[in-house]
């Protein structure tokens, strides 16, 4: 559950950034092309790796059991 005063600092996160003026921040600079894509490639690596691994978990629980081929009359689908 999300607290109300999370929501609100949400909401408010435009409003504020809005406000700022251009150029208000001391040592930031532009980001380099290589590391752009740099970050990005890391991104899409870390989201695949995540993909797989739940891929991977749901893929464990989902076997079937030793029980499966017993027939079960008031159970739908097991038989």
């Amino acid at each position: 559950m999300v607290l109300p005063g999370n929501i609100l600092f949400l909401l408010l996160l435009p409003v504020a950034t809005a406000q700022m003026t251009p150029g208000s921040c001391s040592g930031c600079g532009p980001l380099s092309l290589p590391l752009l894509a740099g970050l990005v490639a890391a991104d899409a690596v870390v989201s695949l790796l995540i993909v797989v691994v739940v891929f991977v978990c749901a893929r464990l629980r989902s076997r079937p059991t030793q029980e499966d081929d017993k027939i079960y009359i008031n159970m739908p689908g097991r038989g």
